[in-house]
């Protein structure tokens, strides 16, 4: 969340970075101060009010001490006037406070310097490629058909059960999802990241924190009775364990790693895109999640960015980074980058992750401090990464790894799934 001050104090830049994300109602940053004007005043107002009562009351106790108590009489009828005047303004104060805070949720974050202009993911900036693109046999399929064939995933027992975007993994397609799952977890403590096991949903509170609300409720699924949120990433419950905490600077960075199951409703998706593995209502993401020193949040996204190359390097799977435009970033992103890795039976790029720094954006939503070595609270900065998200990793790495023979699996899962092939 923008914070009212800067937006007084930098109205232009922030108009400017507004549009660079391409956001339509940048009216709302002069309706801000415009709100914060009248809420000021009415502050003024309510003080000035609130110091004319504490005077009188004074002034009734010295004249009834001087016996004048006709006086004091008169005295205390203009204090009941002024107490009467008092609460109308506090409730216009606090109805002013609330349209303002619904005012400001509405704005999002700021895109980086460092994002370049655009609307579309066409006008994404690729940033660097690695990896080979493999050549299939002649006869290689996708990996829905490869999935049928070796008795992996049943995707019609899934929406026999639910619905579509609901697959069912069998026998080795169940072993190797969990033993991916695993590998990215022991992948990212190895690195330093404390694995925690958070719940899979959250009350509003945790969604306000994080920036899905209110920004994402079409996209999320939503408990009516309890009121709770099926989360949409491990990203949301991992950063709210630091809500309303006040960390020491000798304890950062926070770094952070959890496997969940996903929830996204995902709607409007239809057609080929939708075909597969390609998008989920429910899949499985393992997620890493840093709270840093402001100074140092962008050297830490380039170091996360690089964590997840290396482990698709690992993967033997051809990938690519992606500078997001301010068009396509997220709404709580101030920069972000998308890796995507190539799908050889599709013939089509899959994104597998999207790493971003979110500065001060969550952390003031969420009011997670950390107190300095001059004992000011300052807040932290948030940054998040998908390490990795599994539907479309292992749509490429059947899809990119089969032969007439069978699907030769990388070495680094050798040990993880107990064989080497799937055939």
């Amino acid at each position: 969340m923008l914070q009212v001050a800067f937006i007084r104090q930098q109205t232009e830049l922030v108009k400017e970075r507004l549009a660079v994300k391409n956001f339509k109602e940048l009216q709302l940053v002069d309706e801000i101060i415009s709100l914060d004007d009248e809420r000021k005043k009415l502050q003024l107002e309510w003080e000035n009010t609130q110091s004319k009562l504490n005077a009188s009351a004074k002034e009734i106790g010295a004249l009834k001490a001087k016996g004048q108590n006709d006086e004091a009489e008169t005295k205390k009828q203009e204090v009941a006037t002024l107490k009467s005047s008092l609460q109308p303004i506090a409730d216009r104060l606090a109805a002013v406070e609330q349209q303002l805070n619904d005012t400001i949720v509405r704005l999002p974050n700021l895109p980086s310097a460092k994002v370049p202009k655009g609307k579309t993911p066409e006008d994404n900036v690729t940033v660097r490629e690695g990896g080979k693109k493999p050549s299939l046999h002649n006869g290689a399929v996708p990996h829905w058909d490869l999935a049928k064939k070796y008795n992996l995933i049943d995707f019609e027992l899934g929406n026999k059960i639910t619905g579509s975007g609901f697959p069912v993994y069998i026998g080795k397609g169940a072993k190797l999802q969990r033993a991916l799952i695993q590998y990215f977890l022991d992948y990212n403590t190895a690195a330093g990241y404390l694995e925690v096991m958070p719940p899979h949903m959250v009350n509003e509170a945790s969604a306000f924190g994080t920036g899905q609300l209110p920004d994402k409720e079409g996209q999320m699924y939503f408990v009516t009775e309890d009121k709770f949120y099926m989360i949409p990433t491990a990203e949301v419950p991992v950063t709210n364990i630091y809500r309303d905490e006040l960390i020491k600077e000798t304890d950062l960075p926070v770094k952070m790693t959890a496997y969940t199951p996903c929830f996204r409703r995902e709607a409007g998706s239809y057609g080929k895109d939708v075909r597969g593995l390609n998008r989920l209502h429910q899949f499985d993401k393992v997620e890493i999640v840093q709270l840093v020193h402001p100074d140092k949040s962008y050297e830490v996204l380039e170091e996360m960015v690089n964590h997840v190359e290396k482990l698709l390097q690992s993967l033997n799977l051809p990938y690519r980074i992606l500078n997001l435009c301010g068009g396509d970033m997220g709404f709580a992103s101030a920069q972000t980058y998308d890796f995507e890795v190539f799908s050889a039976a599709q013939e089509k790029w899959l994104e597998v992750s999207s790493v971003s720094n979110f500065e001060a954006y969550q952390t003031n939503r969420l009011k997670a401090r950390f107190k300095d070595s001059n004992g000011k609270n300052q807040m932290l900065h948030s940054l998040n990464g998908s390490s990795l998200a599994l539907p479309r990793i292992l749509a490429c790495l059947l899809e990119n790894n089969q032969a007439e023979t069978g699907i030769q699996l990388p070495a680094v899962l050798h040990s993880y799934v107990g064989y080497t092939s799937i055939s």
